[in-house]
């Protein structure tokens, strides 16, 4: 083959794809048998997207919403890192596994003898602030090492019991020894460990057969894309599928500020509240607000404290505009 009919030499480099400056939210819906990090990946190498991150891990198993952050969305990661998620999940009664779940080996197998009444009420002592024991498969690190790390080994670790609470505990179905049930829970929750005491309460042990996320803060799975449905997709329509910055704010206060005000709040600069025009009535206890120019854009987060707003996070990218 000739160098002219050959688009690449043997031995040469590969010429660069040129990345994006790209800016909002993608609601991934996340096939089981891949990880967090590997289908960020595939998004970000989709979009060609400069800066990416995801804002909290769901195991291989799982599947479900994964927020997508790109640019100066990953600013406000964190926030969905900290808000409550929702699950749909299937325990199967009667087993117990090394990891809590369906890739685990059984450790031992008990006669599962209960009825749906008694699911009912062993899931309602569940319910409200409870203290759970960290999985020993789990990313928690203990002497700069993942728990699974000494799982893996043999190994088991003395872990601290962590509160958790569990805002939403509901049966949708009972076909024993499987239960489906919804969960609403705080961060940090485990929804392995939450089946695996719920199958302790009963006397016969359970494990997670699945799980899936359909909701993360005031975000759910009805606006979420698959990986396969972005594959096929052309530039346009793959940058249709993403949702505004302040998507990740939804929850926030709004304020507007002046032209000057503006300017000021850009530089960083503190405003005396008493200077604003907004109606901070309708704040109520928050702790955060968004704020916009007067032309709509997103200005950033900021604190209303003292007598003042302080800037918090600035959004320094020009365009990102309010959600519609």
């Amino acid at each position: 083959m000739t160098a002219s009919s050959s688009s690449v030499q043997p031995g040469a480099a590969r010429p660069k794809v040129p990345r994006r400056l790209l800016d909002g939210v993608l609601l991934l819906d996340k096939p089981i048998g891949l990880s967090s990090n590997d289908a960020l990946i595939r998004a970000k190498r989709l979009y060609r997207a400069k800066k990416a991150g995801h804002t909290g891990t769901l195991d291989p198993l799982a599947s479900g919403l994964l927020p997508l952050c790109f640019g100066e969305a990953t600013k406000f990661s964190q926030d969905l890192l900290d808000a409550d998620k929702t699950y749909e999940a299937t325990m199967r009664l009667g087993i117990r596994t090394t990891t809590g779940d369906a890739e685990g080996e059984a450790l031992d197998t008990r006669e599962v003898t209960c009825d749906e009444a008694s699911v009912r009420e062993a899931m309602t002592k569940f319910v409200g602030d409870i203290v759970q024991i960290p999985p020993m498969y789990s990313a928690l690190k203990r002497d700069g090492k993942p728990l699974y790390e000494y799982a893996r080994a043999g190994q088991v670790v003395e872990r601290e019991g962590r509160q958790v609470t569990i805002l939403v505990l509901e049966i949708i179905a009972c076909a024993l020894p499987d239960v489906t049930f919804r969960v609403t829970c705080s961060k940090g929750t485990y929804v392995r460990t939450l089946a695996e005491d719920i199958g302790e309460a009963l006397g016969c042990g359970a494990h997670l057969v699945m799980l899936r996320r359909t909701g993360v803060g005031a975000l759910t799975l009805e606006h979420a894309v698959t990986l396969d449905a972005l594959s096929d997709a052309d530039d346009a329509s793959r940058d249709a599928w993403l949702q505004p910055v302040d998507a990740l704010l939804s929850t926030f206060p709004a304020v507007t500020l002046d032209a000057e005000a503006s300017r000021r709040f850009t530089h960083g600069q503190r405003l005396p509240l008493a200077e604003l025009a907004a109606d901070r009535s309708q704040w109520g206890d928050a702790q955060r607000v968004r704020v916009y120019g007067d032309d709509g854009r997103l200005l950033g987060v900021a604190k209303p404290a003292n007598g003042v707003l302080a800037p918090e996070r600035l959004v320094v990218t020009p365009g990102v505009s309010a959600a519609a």
